[in-house]
Protein backbone atom coordinates (compact mmCIF):
# COMPACT_ATOMS: atom_id res chain seq x y z
CA UNK A 1 0.00 0.00 0.00
CA UNK A 2 1.14 3.57 -0.53
CA UNK A 3 2.48 5.55 2.37
CA UNK A 4 3.48 9.19 2.68
CA UNK A 5 5.33 10.64 5.66
CA UNK A 6 6.47 14.15 6.56
CA UNK A 7 5.88 15.58 3.11
CA UNK A 8 7.26 19.13 2.88
CA UNK A 9 5.43 22.00 1.25
CA UNK A 10 5.54 21.85 -2.53
CA UNK A 11 5.79 18.05 -2.65
CA UNK A 12 3.23 15.50 -3.73
CA UNK A 13 2.99 11.77 -3.39
CA UNK A 14 0.30 9.47 -4.68
CA UNK A 15 -0.44 5.80 -5.12
CA UNK A 16 -3.11 3.70 -6.73
CA UNK A 17 -4.09 0.06 -6.96
CA UNK A 18 -6.51 -1.14 -9.59
CA UNK A 19 -7.95 -4.57 -10.25
CA UNK A 20 -9.43 -4.69 -13.74
CA UNK A 21 -10.06 -7.13 -16.54
CA UNK A 22 -8.76 -5.13 -19.47
CA UNK A 23 -6.74 -2.21 -18.08
CA UNK A 24 -3.00 -1.92 -18.67
CA UNK A 25 -0.36 0.57 -17.64
CA UNK A 26 -0.03 1.54 -21.32
CA UNK A 27 -3.49 3.11 -21.24
CA UNK A 28 -2.05 6.02 -19.28
CA UNK A 29 0.13 6.97 -22.27
CA UNK A 30 -1.16 9.47 -24.80
CA UNK A 31 -0.46 7.13 -27.74
CA UNK A 32 0.27 3.40 -28.23
CA UNK A 33 3.93 2.31 -28.44
CA UNK A 34 5.41 2.80 -31.90
CA UNK A 35 8.73 3.07 -33.72
CA UNK A 36 7.33 5.88 -35.89
CA UNK A 37 7.62 9.39 -34.44
CA UNK A 38 4.61 10.48 -36.52
CA UNK A 39 2.39 8.24 -34.36
CA UNK A 40 2.97 10.50 -31.35
CA UNK A 41 1.44 13.96 -31.03
CA UNK A 42 3.71 16.78 -29.94
CA UNK A 43 3.25 16.93 -26.15
CA UNK A 44 1.79 20.06 -24.61
CA UNK A 45 2.52 19.19 -20.98
CA UNK A 46 -0.95 18.16 -19.86
CA UNK A 47 -0.52 14.48 -20.78
CA UNK A 48 -0.01 12.11 -17.88
CA UNK A 49 3.49 11.13 -19.03
CA UNK A 50 4.61 14.74 -19.55
CA UNK A 51 2.86 16.68 -16.79
CA UNK A 52 5.95 16.85 -14.54
CA UNK A 53 8.51 17.51 -17.32
CA UNK A 54 9.53 21.12 -18.17
CA UNK A 55 9.16 20.84 -21.95
CA UNK A 56 10.94 24.13 -22.66
CA UNK A 57 14.15 22.64 -21.24
CA UNK A 58 14.16 19.64 -23.61
CA UNK A 59 15.99 21.64 -26.31
CA UNK A 60 13.55 20.58 -29.02
CA UNK A 61 13.73 16.82 -28.45
CA UNK A 62 9.97 16.62 -27.94
CA UNK A 63 8.76 18.64 -30.95
CA UNK A 64 11.11 17.64 -33.76
CA UNK A 65 13.16 20.83 -33.83
CA UNK A 66 16.28 19.19 -32.40
CA UNK A 67 18.77 18.36 -35.17
CA UNK A 68 21.59 15.82 -34.92
CA UNK A 69 24.48 18.27 -34.97
CA UNK A 70 26.54 17.16 -31.99
CA UNK A 71 29.40 14.86 -31.12
CA UNK A 72 29.38 11.98 -28.66
CA UNK A 73 32.76 10.41 -27.96
CA UNK A 74 32.12 6.72 -27.33
CA UNK A 75 34.50 4.05 -26.06
CA UNK A 76 33.72 0.43 -25.22
CA UNK A 77 36.15 -1.72 -23.25
CA UNK A 78 35.13 -5.37 -23.13
CA UNK A 79 36.72 -8.63 -21.96
CA UNK A 80 37.85 -11.23 -24.47
CA UNK A 81 34.99 -13.06 -26.19
CA UNK A 82 32.59 -10.12 -26.21
CA UNK A 83 31.76 -8.88 -29.71
CA UNK A 84 30.98 -5.29 -30.67
CA UNK A 85 29.18 -4.51 -33.93
CA UNK A 86 27.90 -1.43 -35.72
CA UNK A 87 24.71 -2.49 -37.49
CA UNK A 88 22.02 -1.08 -39.74
CA UNK A 89 18.52 -0.27 -38.60
CA UNK A 90 17.08 -3.48 -40.02
CA UNK A 91 19.04 -5.77 -37.69
CA UNK A 92 16.59 -8.15 -35.97
CA UNK A 93 18.00 -7.42 -32.51
CA UNK A 94 17.14 -3.71 -32.66
CA UNK A 95 13.86 -3.03 -30.91
CA UNK A 96 13.39 -6.65 -29.83
CA UNK A 97 13.47 -5.70 -26.14
CA UNK A 98 10.83 -3.00 -26.41
CA UNK A 99 9.10 -0.34 -28.49
CA UNK A 100 9.31 3.44 -27.93
CA UNK A 101 6.48 4.64 -25.69
CA UNK A 102 6.80 8.39 -26.17
CA UNK A 103 7.72 10.87 -28.86
CA UNK A 104 11.34 11.39 -27.79
CA UNK A 105 12.09 7.66 -27.75
CA UNK A 106 10.52 7.35 -31.21
CA UNK A 107 12.52 10.39 -32.39
CA UNK A 108 15.71 8.76 -31.14
CA UNK A 109 14.83 5.55 -32.95
CA UNK A 110 14.10 7.41 -36.18
CA UNK A 111 17.24 9.55 -36.00
CA UNK A 112 20.22 7.31 -35.21
CA UNK A 113 22.63 6.54 -38.06
CA UNK A 114 23.83 3.10 -36.93
CA UNK A 115 23.19 1.07 -33.81
CA UNK A 116 25.79 -0.59 -31.62
CA UNK A 117 25.28 -4.23 -30.60
CA UNK A 118 27.38 -5.69 -27.78
CA UNK A 119 27.08 -9.48 -27.48
CA UNK A 120 28.08 -11.69 -24.56
CA UNK A 121 28.09 -15.22 -25.99
CA UNK A 122 26.22 -18.20 -24.62
CA UNK A 123 27.51 -19.56 -21.30
CA UNK A 124 30.30 -16.96 -21.06
CA UNK A 125 31.03 -15.78 -17.51
CA UNK A 126 32.81 -12.43 -17.62
CA UNK A 127 35.32 -11.73 -14.87
CA UNK A 128 35.56 -8.02 -15.73
CA UNK A 129 32.80 -5.53 -16.57
CA UNK A 130 31.95 -4.31 -20.03
CA UNK A 131 32.57 -0.56 -19.79
CA UNK A 132 30.82 1.90 -22.08
CA UNK A 133 31.98 5.51 -21.80
CA UNK A 134 29.88 8.19 -23.49
CA UNK A 135 31.26 11.74 -23.33
CA UNK A 136 29.23 14.55 -24.83
CA UNK A 137 31.15 17.23 -26.70
CA UNK A 138 28.23 19.57 -27.38
CA UNK A 139 25.26 19.66 -29.73
CA UNK A 140 22.48 17.10 -30.10
CA UNK A 141 23.02 13.37 -30.60
CA UNK A 142 20.76 10.34 -30.98
CA UNK A 143 21.68 6.73 -30.31
CA UNK A 144 20.59 3.11 -30.03
CA UNK A 145 22.55 0.40 -28.22
CA UNK A 146 21.69 -3.28 -27.80
CA UNK A 147 23.31 -5.51 -25.17
CA UNK A 148 22.66 -9.14 -26.07
CA UNK A 149 23.54 -11.40 -23.12
CA UNK A 150 22.89 -14.88 -24.40
CA UNK A 151 21.65 -17.96 -22.57
CA UNK A 152 23.39 -18.85 -19.30
CA UNK A 153 25.96 -16.07 -19.67
CA UNK A 154 26.89 -13.78 -16.76
CA UNK A 155 27.97 -10.16 -17.19
CA UNK A 156 28.27 -6.73 -15.59
CA UNK A 157 27.86 -3.69 -17.84
CA UNK A 158 28.77 -0.15 -16.78
CA UNK A 159 27.44 2.75 -18.90
CA UNK A 160 29.02 6.07 -17.93
CA UNK A 161 27.66 9.41 -19.22
CA UNK A 162 29.78 12.55 -18.87
CA UNK A 163 30.36 15.83 -20.68
CA UNK A 164 27.84 18.23 -22.20
CA UNK A 165 25.20 18.15 -24.92
CA UNK A 166 21.66 17.05 -25.67
CA UNK A 167 21.19 13.28 -25.84
CA UNK A 168 18.19 11.09 -26.75
CA UNK A 169 18.71 7.34 -26.91
CA UNK A 170 17.19 3.89 -26.59
CA UNK A 171 19.10 1.14 -24.79
CA UNK A 172 18.02 -2.51 -25.11
CA UNK A 173 19.00 -5.38 -22.83
CA UNK A 174 18.31 -8.90 -24.10
CA UNK A 175 18.78 -11.28 -21.18
CA UNK A 176 18.79 -14.86 -22.44
CA UNK A 177 17.33 -17.86 -20.66
CA UNK A 178 19.22 -18.57 -17.45
CA UNK A 179 21.51 -15.56 -17.93
CA UNK A 180 22.55 -13.09 -15.22
CA UNK A 181 23.04 -9.43 -16.11
CA UNK A 182 23.88 -6.45 -13.90
CA UNK A 183 23.77 -2.99 -15.49
CA UNK A 184 25.11 0.18 -13.87
CA UNK A 185 24.05 3.39 -15.64
CA UNK A 186 25.74 6.55 -14.35
CA UNK A 187 24.50 10.02 -15.32
CA UNK A 188 27.32 12.36 -14.31
CA UNK A 189 26.77 15.05 -16.94
CA UNK A 190 27.85 18.67 -16.84
CA UNK A 191 25.29 21.06 -15.37
CA UNK A 192 23.90 22.17 -18.75
CA UNK A 193 23.37 18.72 -20.35
CA UNK A 194 19.98 17.23 -21.33
CA UNK A 195 19.57 13.44 -21.36
CA UNK A 196 16.39 11.51 -22.23
CA UNK A 197 16.54 7.73 -22.62
CA UNK A 198 14.30 4.66 -22.65
CA UNK A 199 15.84 1.47 -21.26
CA UNK A 200 14.17 -1.79 -22.36
CA UNK A 201 14.97 -5.10 -20.69
CA UNK A 202 13.58 -8.40 -21.96
CA UNK A 203 14.22 -11.03 -19.28
CA UNK A 204 14.32 -14.64 -20.41
CA UNK A 205 13.15 -17.80 -18.66
CA UNK A 206 14.82 -18.21 -15.24
CA UNK A 207 17.07 -15.22 -16.02
CA UNK A 208 18.18 -12.51 -13.59
CA UNK A 209 18.40 -8.81 -14.42
CA UNK A 210 19.68 -6.15 -12.03
CA UNK A 211 19.74 -2.46 -12.92
CA UNK A 212 21.39 0.28 -10.87
CA UNK A 213 20.68 3.81 -12.13
CA UNK A 214 22.76 6.62 -10.62
CA UNK A 215 21.89 10.22 -11.53
CA UNK A 216 23.85 13.26 -10.38
CA UNK A 217 24.50 15.65 -13.24
CA UNK A 218 22.64 17.40 -16.02
CA UNK A 219 20.19 20.26 -16.26
CA UNK A 220 17.42 17.80 -17.17
CA UNK A 221 17.61 14.01 -17.03
CA UNK A 222 14.56 11.87 -17.83
CA UNK A 223 15.03 8.09 -17.85
CA UNK A 224 12.42 5.44 -18.58
CA UNK A 225 13.53 1.92 -17.49
CA UNK A 226 11.09 -0.81 -18.59
CA UNK A 227 11.14 -4.55 -17.90
CA UNK A 228 9.18 -7.34 -19.58
CA UNK A 229 9.49 -11.11 -19.22
CA UNK A 230 9.98 -13.58 -22.06
CA UNK A 231 9.25 -16.64 -19.92
CA UNK A 232 8.52 -17.88 -16.40
CA UNK A 233 10.98 -17.75 -13.53
CA UNK A 234 12.58 -14.42 -14.41
CA UNK A 235 13.76 -12.01 -11.72
CA UNK A 236 14.34 -8.25 -12.00
CA UNK A 237 15.81 -5.86 -9.45
CA UNK A 238 15.73 -2.15 -10.25
CA UNK A 239 17.71 0.12 -7.95
CA UNK A 240 18.19 3.85 -8.29
CA UNK A 241 20.11 6.62 -6.56
CA UNK A 242 19.80 10.30 -7.41
CA UNK A 243 21.09 13.55 -5.91
CA UNK A 244 19.16 16.54 -7.25
CA UNK A 245 20.80 19.93 -6.88
CA UNK A 246 19.50 23.49 -7.24
CA UNK A 247 17.69 24.02 -10.54
CA UNK A 248 18.07 20.41 -11.70
CA UNK A 249 15.18 18.29 -12.98
CA UNK A 250 15.73 14.54 -12.58
CA UNK A 251 12.91 12.22 -13.60
CA UNK A 252 12.81 8.43 -13.42
CA UNK A 253 9.73 6.67 -14.84
CA UNK A 254 9.68 2.89 -14.44
CA UNK A 255 7.47 0.09 -15.71
CA UNK A 256 7.64 -3.58 -14.77
CA UNK A 257 5.22 -5.57 -16.92
CA UNK A 258 4.55 -9.01 -15.43
CA UNK A 259 3.13 -10.99 -18.35
CA UNK A 260 4.71 -14.38 -17.58
CA UNK A 261 3.95 -16.58 -14.56
CA UNK A 262 6.13 -17.08 -11.49
CA UNK A 263 8.37 -14.04 -11.99
CA UNK A 264 9.71 -11.61 -9.40
CA UNK A 265 10.53 -7.92 -9.31
CA UNK A 266 11.88 -5.57 -6.67
CA UNK A 267 12.24 -1.81 -7.15
CA UNK A 268 14.06 0.50 -4.71
CA UNK A 269 14.87 4.12 -5.66
CA UNK A 270 16.25 6.69 -3.23
CA UNK A 271 16.94 10.37 -3.76
CA UNK A 272 18.28 13.40 -1.92
CA UNK A 273 17.47 16.98 -2.92
CA UNK A 274 18.97 20.33 -2.07
CA UNK A 275 18.72 23.90 -3.31
CA UNK A 276 16.11 26.17 -4.81
CA UNK A 277 13.98 24.57 -7.56
CA UNK A 278 15.62 21.16 -7.29
CA UNK A 279 12.92 18.85 -8.68
CA UNK A 280 12.90 15.05 -8.59
CA UNK A 281 10.15 12.92 -10.16
CA UNK A 282 9.72 9.20 -9.62
CA UNK A 283 6.93 7.24 -11.31
CA UNK A 284 6.79 3.52 -10.57
CA UNK A 285 4.34 1.45 -12.60
CA UNK A 286 3.89 -2.29 -12.03
CA UNK A 287 1.41 -4.30 -14.07
CA UNK A 288 0.48 -7.89 -13.22
CA UNK A 289 -1.36 -9.32 -16.21
CA UNK A 290 -3.93 -12.12 -16.10
CA UNK A 291 -1.35 -14.62 -17.32
CA UNK A 292 1.17 -13.73 -14.58
CA UNK A 293 0.08 -16.10 -11.83
CA UNK A 294 2.57 -16.55 -9.00
CA UNK A 295 4.02 -13.03 -9.33
CA UNK A 296 5.97 -11.59 -6.41
CA UNK A 297 6.61 -7.83 -6.66
CA UNK A 298 7.35 -4.80 -4.53
CA UNK A 299 8.41 -1.20 -5.26
CA UNK A 300 9.61 1.57 -2.96
CA UNK A 301 10.70 5.18 -3.34
CA UNK A 302 12.29 7.24 -0.56
CA UNK A 303 13.29 10.90 -0.77
CA UNK A 304 15.31 13.00 1.66
CA UNK A 305 14.85 16.78 1.35
CA UNK A 306 17.94 18.56 2.65
CA UNK A 307 16.98 22.23 2.14
CA UNK A 308 14.01 24.46 1.50
CA UNK A 309 12.94 25.11 -2.08
CA UNK A 310 13.17 21.52 -3.33
CA UNK A 311 10.21 19.55 -4.73
CA UNK A 312 9.49 15.84 -5.05
CA UNK A 313 6.73 14.12 -7.04
CA UNK A 314 6.54 10.42 -6.21
CA UNK A 315 3.80 8.27 -7.76
CA UNK A 316 3.73 4.47 -7.30
CA UNK A 317 1.11 2.61 -9.34
CA UNK A 318 0.15 -1.06 -9.12
CA UNK A 319 -2.35 -2.78 -11.42
CA UNK A 320 -3.37 -6.38 -10.76
CA UNK A 321 -5.39 -8.47 -13.19
CA UNK A 322 -5.16 -11.81 -11.38
CA UNK A 323 -5.70 -12.78 -7.77
CA UNK A 324 -3.29 -15.72 -7.99
CA UNK A 325 -0.14 -13.93 -6.83
CA UNK A 326 2.49 -14.44 -4.14
CA UNK A 327 2.63 -10.80 -3.14
CA UNK A 328 2.43 -7.23 -4.41
CA UNK A 329 2.93 -3.88 -2.75
CA UNK A 330 4.41 -0.41 -2.99
CA UNK A 331 5.50 2.46 -0.76
CA UNK A 332 6.55 6.08 -1.11
CA UNK A 333 7.84 8.53 1.47
CA UNK A 334 9.37 12.01 1.36
CA UNK A 335 10.75 13.78 4.40
CA UNK A 336 13.53 15.71 6.07
CA UNK A 337 16.19 14.47 8.47
CA UNK A 338 15.09 12.14 11.21
CA UNK A 339 15.46 14.23 14.37
CA UNK A 340 15.81 11.12 16.53
CA UNK A 341 18.73 9.85 14.47
CA UNK A 342 20.44 13.24 14.66
CA UNK A 343 19.85 13.47 18.42
CA UNK A 344 21.25 9.96 18.93
CA UNK A 345 24.46 10.81 17.05
CA UNK A 346 24.91 14.22 18.66
CA UNK A 347 24.34 12.73 22.11
CA UNK A 348 27.43 10.62 21.46
CA UNK A 349 29.62 13.60 20.74
CA UNK A 350 29.28 13.79 16.95
CA UNK A 351 28.98 17.41 15.69
CA UNK A 352 25.69 18.34 14.01
CA UNK A 353 27.12 18.74 10.48
CA UNK A 354 28.94 15.41 10.62
CA UNK A 355 25.84 13.73 12.06
CA UNK A 356 23.79 14.94 9.08
CA UNK A 357 26.40 13.61 6.64
CA UNK A 358 26.36 10.23 8.36
CA UNK A 359 22.58 10.05 8.05
CA UNK A 360 22.72 10.76 4.30
CA UNK A 361 25.54 8.29 3.72
CA UNK A 362 23.55 5.64 5.56
CA UNK A 363 20.46 6.54 3.52
CA UNK A 364 22.31 5.72 0.29
CA UNK A 365 24.63 2.96 1.54
CA UNK A 366 22.46 -0.06 0.69
CA UNK A 367 22.11 1.07 -2.94
CA UNK A 368 25.77 1.94 -3.44
CA UNK A 369 26.67 -1.55 -2.23
CA UNK A 370 24.46 -3.07 -4.92
CA UNK A 371 26.81 -1.80 -7.63
CA UNK A 372 29.54 -4.34 -7.00
CA UNK A 373 32.19 -2.44 -9.01
CA UNK A 374 34.75 -1.02 -6.59
CA UNK A 375 35.96 1.99 -8.58
CA UNK A 376 32.38 3.08 -9.38
CA UNK A 377 31.32 2.71 -5.74
CA UNK A 378 34.29 4.80 -4.57
CA UNK A 379 33.60 7.46 -7.18
CA UNK A 380 29.95 7.73 -6.17
CA UNK A 381 30.74 7.95 -2.48
CA UNK A 382 33.18 10.76 -3.27
CA UNK A 383 30.49 12.47 -5.35
CA UNK A 384 27.93 12.17 -2.55
CA UNK A 385 30.42 13.65 -0.10
CA UNK A 386 31.08 16.59 -2.43
CA UNK A 387 27.33 17.23 -2.80
CA UNK A 388 26.87 17.12 0.96
CA UNK A 389 29.47 19.84 1.45
CA UNK A 390 26.99 22.23 -0.12
CA UNK A 391 24.06 21.43 2.15
CA UNK A 392 25.06 19.85 5.42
Amino acid sequence: MAEAQNIPAGSTTAGAIAVAAESTVATRMSAPPSFDVADFPVPHGREEEWRFTPLARLKGLHDGTAVANGTMKAQIDAPEGVTIESVERGDARIGKAGTPVDRIAAQAFSSFAKATVVTVPKEAVLTEPVRVSLHGEGGTTFGHTVFDVQAFAEAVIVIDHTGDGVRAANVDFLVGDGAKLTVVSVQDWDDTAVHVSQHNALVGRDATFKSIVVTFGGDLVRLHPRVTYAGPGGEAELFGLYFTDAGQHQEHRLLVDHSAPHCKSNVVYKGALQGQDAHAVWIGDVLIEKTAEGTDTYEMNRNLVLTDGARVDSVPNLEIETGEIVGAGHASATGRFDDEQLFYLQARGIPADEARRLVVRGFFAELVQQIGVDDIEERLLTKIEAELQGSV
